[in-house]
């Protein structure tokens, strides 16, 4: 594998001709967080079958108290998966092509070098974060990948590529024959089709192509960015420091070419027309309605802001709380931060060290929040976030407020399908 490119070919594992693809693949592990039902039904479905299921740990367990048994399984699976279901094999990378209720959109499975990304917020790499990484989440994500075999990807990168570039000449060729793989997904996730990318010219010019994106500066000169994390953000910084991790004891010659160096994902276009962006909302457990909404209006005065509950007034910032009792429209004059979701974090951040007893979980999805409210929960429907505005707010201000946006719907996030070895 040649070293510093930004993207690369892998050897792409996927399993054997008569495995059920449709129970193989599974949602992405940080999605349904508050919902361990969606969890059982994902269980029931695989019902023993070969399954990426064995291959993550669901976010909805990670606090549990077996976590390390559930870990030590993981890693089982794995070696089982390499030595029995996992036979077919792509030395390239792998075109697909993903339909959902927001339509079909094109993606491209390759290998990032994750010496050329960093979730340093001061630094400014070509593949880079477009929301805070909060750094205490790394450690039980990095005990998963410490000693695993196998990575298997849902991590969603994003190009700025108005001209299609990228993907258009790939979708022309790889089309032209059989698919890999053509499956429905499980529980409303729709379908995908996948093509195999293995013709030299075809990955010498994705390759080109990406590095192309390099070359631009960005708004009044800033340094390019060529990739940056449309979802799976702690994924990616958990590969990266088991790679910082590793690498010390390498010699330069091994680090150049350790699978570890590398990460699997899927490269979207952000101009595609069927990826939508979704706000990430907010529910909170353990905490009365009347008295945080008290609380907030304290912070936000103590900030010369202005919160008003009821009332939707024009030029403000606007989210709705949500409890047992209904909904209200509330709005936020005179907000330090620009984006909504950076005022209600940076209350956040403030009001939960002094509530240790109360959780904050993120919500993909305004049904899924609702059903929490109903509950108990006290929730904050945030509004829609303009996808046309991620590229440039990163450029000019740097990542974003931590879980800001969604890429769709949490079923339409990314199902794990393909594997790699990060093994040497």
């Amino acid at each position: 594998m040649k070293t510093n490119r930004i993207i690369a070919p892998a050897k792409i594992l996927l399993p054997g001709e008569k495995v059920d693809l449709s129970r193989w693949a599974v949602l992405a592990c940080d999605q349904f967080t508050s919902q361990p039902d969606y969890w059982e039904q994902v269980s029931k479905l695989v019902a023993g079958a070969p399954s990426c299921l064995d291959l993550i740990l669901p976010e909805v367990w990670l606090d549990q108290p077996d976590v390390d048994q559930r870990i030590a399984a993981i890693h089982r699976a794995m070696e089982k998966a390499l030595d029995h279901t996992l036979t077919r094999v792509v030395e390239g990378m792998i075109y697909l092509r993903r339909t959902t209720a927001s339509g079909t959109r094109e993606g491209l499975v390759a290998a990032i070098d994750l010496e050329q990304y960093s979730y340093d917020p001061a630094a400014e790499p070509l593949i880079r974060p477009t929301e805070r990484t909060v750094t205490e989440r790394i450690p039980p994500r990095l005990a998963v990948r410490r000693g695993a075999p196998l990575e298997t990807p849902h991590i969603l990168m994003l190009v700025d590529d108005p001209k299609n570039t990228l993907l258009g000449p790939l979708a022309a060729a790889a089309t032209q024959h059989s698919p890999l793989y053509d499956t429905p997904l499980m529980l409303g996730g729709g379908s995908i089709t996948g093509w195999a990318v293995t013709d030299p010219t075809l990955i010498a010019g994705a390759v080109q192509a990406v590095e192309a994106f390099a070359a631009h500066p960005g708004p009044d000169g800033r340094p390019p960015i060529a990739l940056a994390v449309g979802d799976g953000n702690h994924s990616l910084a958990t590969a990266k420091a088991w790679w910082e991790e590793i690498k010390t004891s390498l010699t330069p010659a091994e680090a150049a070419c350790h699978p570890a160096r590398y990460c699997l994902v899927e490269i979207e276009n952000i101009h595609d027309p069927a990826i939508q962006f979704e706000p990430i909302h907010r529910a909170i457990f353990g905490a009365d309605p009347a008295a945080l909404r008290v609380e907030m209006e304290q912070f936000f005065a103590a900030q010369r802001a202005q919160l008003t509950f009821g009332c939707a007034a024009s030029g403000t910032q606007h989210f709705s709380f949500l409890d047992h009792n209904g909904e209200t429209i509330c709005a936020l004059e005179g907000a330090r931060w620009p984006l909504c979701v950076g005022s209600i974090e940076a209350f956040l951040a403030e009001w939960q060290p002094a509530h240790p007893g109360a959780r904050v979980d993120y919500i993909h999805g305004e049904a899924a929040l609702r059903d929490l409210a109903a509950q108990g929960a006290v929730c904050l429907l945030l509004p829609p976030f303009e996808k046309s505005d991620l590229f440039r707010g990163v450029y000019l201000g740097g990542v974003l407020p931590k879980k800001t946006f969604s890429m769709g719907h949490a079923e339409e996030k990314r199902y794990y399908l393909e594997c790699r070895s990060i093994r040497h």
